[in-house]
């Protein structure tokens, strides 16, 4: 049945934000309650649509019908699409980059707003596309939205209109985080709807698609796995699609109602229907409360599974943050069932999160990751009313038992000439916050970052302990961890260092360790220190003028 009688008594689509249908009703949620006339009704007042109007709830602004018998999905999907459209016209003030001293040259970082997890990375129809989390009005975790970028070469990044907007019953609180597959000529993007129902704001969660055929607008399809897994809360989000074993699989991140973390899996052979398969991680224990973001994929011979899990007890007084990452070790049963082990820690910084995959076309497996943490955005770019960034581009290989990280080949093309100087217990002004080094650090040594007259990054390997010490006590951050140790045994340490404005990745001998942090501090603060005697490497960073004119990077859009 047409819905448009009861969008006229909520005042009109314009006024409308919400669509939602818990349990036998239908609610509107609007944005002026003084153009609602349904209030004027009787609550048994019933005509010939079945439009009964059983709740006026002027706290939530929502207006609540009973649920007519006849309503159908394609309705509400229409209903969707109009909110949708005005969403977009809403957010396009939200797209233009505010000026920042803190805004990165090349990492890829929101106009304005809060950026969190990298979606949907995926190579289609010859180019690269790549979709984050974006809450367009505010620098905090309100309803997401799915930014869209594409590339031809993994440098410059073009925006797209907006992908996913929160404009439906099943995802109006948040198109939250998900995986993208390239089906032939369609696009395809598996995601979590969330919405939020009642004044206790109850969670429910649906694993949603949304298709399209030019890679740019995307038709939503809804839930394509509508109910909760048994025994898993509504704590059940984020899926990774992939093929294996002749058949899809469907992982999601999901807590079991014991507050165990664990992988939920589903199977289907098109793409479309999916049923249940099992729960999977009893073998690793205790191993956080809740597991997120979800990846699955083959390196060198070996299956690897990239997991976030939460609440896990960190050894180091200085890691308080319940959030972490890391992978496994993954083993396969007839192709059918799959076993972990040897969970190691992928990053060791401060800053990384939700970490997605791709294969390009000539077999690479390329990393990129939110730098940022869920519970942390009081940062000094909210102030120009942005937060947040993404890692930059990593290849993945396996070496040994472990992932090894490196900075993606085609960030070469960024290098100014190269310099060569030595530093022996002295200073020198790079004259940019945006740059590459490289330099092999004797145990004892201590580098500084960033240098101003009072801000410093301090990275200090403790010959006593064997252990490098990355400090940011001494910068303009407002709140989180101020120290990282890793323990290192190796007889010297070589950093690789990427720095772009307000962050640092640092791969350490040659990509074994990772560790990536935010880094304010104020724009003259261009000075590196050492303590110790060594021989730097340096590059300037810029994007090559060909892709900078249209990149996002750039502007970081």
């Amino acid at each position: 049945m047409s819905l448009a009688c009861f969008i006229t008594d909520c005042g009109g689509i314009q006024n409308v934000t919400r669509v939602l249908i818990p349990d036998d009703d239908l609610v509107f949620e609007v944005r002026d309650m003084d153009l609602v006339t349904a209030a004027q009704q009787l609550p048994s007042m019933d005509d010939v649509e079945e439009k009964v109007c059983i709740e006026i709830n002027t706290l939530l602004k929502q207006v609540r019908y009973k649920k007519p018998a006849t309503l159908a999905s394609a309705d509400l999907l229409a209903v969707g699409k109009q909110i949708a459209s005005q969403q977009r016209v809403m957010a396009q003030a939200c797209e233009v980059p505010t000026e920042c001293e803190f805004r990165p040259q090349w990492h890829i970082a929101p106009p304005q707003g809060l950026l969190n997890d990298p979606n949907g990375f995926v190579f289609h129809n010859g180019q690269y596309h790549l979709f984050y989390q974006w809450s367009p009005y505010s620098c905090e975790h309100k309803d997401k939205y799915w930014a869209h970028i594409v590339s031809k070469d993994l440098l410059g990044w073009q925006r797209q209109p907006l992908a996913l907007t929160p404009s439906d019953w099943f995802d109006s609180h948040g198109v939250f985080s998900g995986h993208a597959v390239s089906n032939g000529d369609e696009l395809m993007l598996f995601y979590t709807g969330n919405t939020r129902i009642g004044e206790q704001r109850d969670r429910h969660t649906t694993q949603c698609l949304a298709v399209s055929a030019d890679g740019v607008t995307f038709d939503k399809k809804g839930p394509v796995v509508a109910t909760l897994p048994p025994q898993v809360t509504p704590h059940c989000r984020d899926p990774k699609v992939f093929y294996h074993s002749n058949e899809w699989l469907m992982l999601l991140g999901a807590q079991r109602e014991d507050m165990r973390g664990r992988l939920a899996v589903y199977k289907s052979n098109n793409l479309h229907d999916w049923h249940y398969h099992g729960l999977y991680g009893e073998e690793m224990g205790d191993l956080g409360y809740m597991w997120e973001c979800p990846d699955m994929f083959q390196l060198n011979g070996r299956w690897v599974a990239l997991i976030g899990p939460q609440g896990i007890e960190s050894t180091s007084p200085h890691h308080t943050v319940p959030h972490h990452n890391g992978y496994f070790d993954v083993e396969w049963s007839d192709g059918q069932s799959m076993t972990f082990s040897g969970f190691k820690n992928l990053d060791h910084g401060f800053d990384f999160y939700a970490p997605q995959t791709l294969a390009t076309p000539d077999g690479r497996r390329v990393l990129i990751g939110w730098m940022g943490l869920p519970d942390e955005i009081n940062q000094p770019s909210i102030d120009n009313g942005w937060v947040h960034q993404l890692t930059c581009l990593r290849e993945l290989t396996y070496q040994g038992d472990r992932l090894i990280q490196r900075p993606l080949q085609e960030l070469k093309s960024m290098q100014g000439a190269v310099e060569e100087f030595e530093l022996n217990d002295a200073s020198r002004d790079l004259g940019t916050k945006s740059f590459e080094l490289k330099v092999e650090l004797q145990w004892g040594s201590e580098l500084a970052l960033f240098k101003g007259s009072h801000h410093e990054l301090k990275i200090t390997l403790d010959a006593d302990i064997r252990s490098l010490r990355l400090d940011r006590s001494q910068t303009l951050i407002r709140e989180g961890d101020q120290i990282r140790e890793l323990p290192l045994s190796s007889s010297t340490v070589t950093l690789h260092i990427l720095a772009d404005s307000s962050s640092v990745e640092l791969f350490i001998n040659d990509g074994e360790y990772v560790m990536s942090s935010r880094v304010f501090t104020p724009l003259n603060a261009t000075n590196i220190t050492l303590s110790g005697c060594a021989t730097f490497s340096f590059w300037r960073l810029a994007l090559p003028k060909l892709n900078s004119a249209s990149s996002n990077l750039k502007g970081c859009e």
